[in-house]
């Protein structure tokens, strides 16, 4: 049965910093591309970033130079590190398989872990 549970959300002021991890199973992590994904709170979802399984990373124009998406495929563990969070990264983030907008796994999205920036 797959699984991908996230956390590491919380709440933080803006400018901090926060890394998420998606602990896997249930699959081979190591041949699959991912996904950090969003839902702003009354919005669609966004797609967030991207990794290859060779570890080619991908960022939408908003987290370009302030998140990091990194995996460890001996502990199957997918991570985000997020920089200078701002109260419009305020949102669930998800992870899921796939790399892109167009091909990440709508039905992994699950529980998901909460981010709130405020000051």
């Amino acid at each position: 049965q797959v699984q991908l549970v996230e956390s590491g959300g919380g709440l933080v002021k803006p400018g901090e910093s926060l890394t998420l991890s998606c602990a896997a199973s249930g699959f081979l992590f190591s041949i699959y591309d991912f996904s950090w994904i969003r839902r702003v709170p009354g919005k669609r979802l966004e797609w967030v970033s991207g990794i290859t399984s060779r570890n080619t990373a991908t960022y939408a124009e908003f987290g370009e130079g302030r998140f990091t998406i990194s995996r460890d495929n001996d502990k199957d563990t997918l991570y985000l590190h997020m920089n200078n969070l701002q109260p419009s990264d305020t949102a669930t983030y998800f992870c899921t398989r796939g790399r892109s907008p167009e091909t990440y796994y709508d039905s992994d999205i699950d529980r998901g872990t909460q981010v709130t920036v405020s000051s």
